[in-house]
């Protein structure tokens, strides 16, 4: 049963990490080179990352650079940010693409929570899910006589601990993340 709970838990941790990604890739107002995680260019024919074929940094709170490592990339990156649905205009030097970040109106910064909290309820959804596949474990095990009713009971507590307190922790990446979109 032991193995049954550290499967589950490994599991509801990657429910988590999912969504701390997800939610890391929604504008705050802020520069973060996370909103480009999601942006793929076409790199001699391969859908490739942003991040491996630039460097990216943050000089100032609301402008990322991008500095490609090949001259010819410069094209294909700019065309793949207008494409991403950022809402982002990419300037492009001939050496780097610079991307200003513009202060979010109070109007886009709801729509922003409203997109956070869908992540968040996707996540909570997940984590049943693993606890009902965990209960359904634990009712097999039962079944063919592996545990006592009385054990399989104690894993239900045990399973349902464990979804609360991950529960628990969706909630608290909620509230970070809603805190920091609703900042002026």
């Amino acid at each position: 049963m032991k193995e049954l709970l550290k499967d589950l838990e490994k599991r509801m941790v990657g429910a988590i990490e999912a969504l701390r990604g997800e939610l890391a890739s929604l504008r705050t107002g802020r520069a973060s080179v996370a909103i480009l995680d999601g942006i793929t260019v076409d790199y001699y024919g391969t859908p490739t990352p942003i991040n491996q074929v630039a460097s990216l940094s943050v000089p100032e709170p609301s402008t990322i650079v991008i500095a490609p490592w090949e001259p010819k990339m410069l094209g294909e990156i700019e065309r793949a940010i207008l494409r991403s649905n950022l809402g982002l205009t990419p300037n492009n030097d001939g050496k780097v693409i610079r991307l200003h970040i513009p202060p979010l109106t109070e109007e886009r910064r709801k729509e922003l929570v409203k997109v956070a909290h869908t992540y968040a309820e996707q996540a909570r959804n997940a984590i049943r899910q693993i606890r009902r596949d965990g209960n359904d474990r634990l009712k097999k095990m039962e079944k063919a006589k592996e545990i006592s009713e009385d054990e399989m009971h104690h894993g239900f507590d045990e399973v349902q601990k464990l979804t609360d307190a991950y529960i628990e922790k969706v909630g608290g990446a909620l509230a970070t993340k809603e805190k920091e979109i609703m900042e002026v």
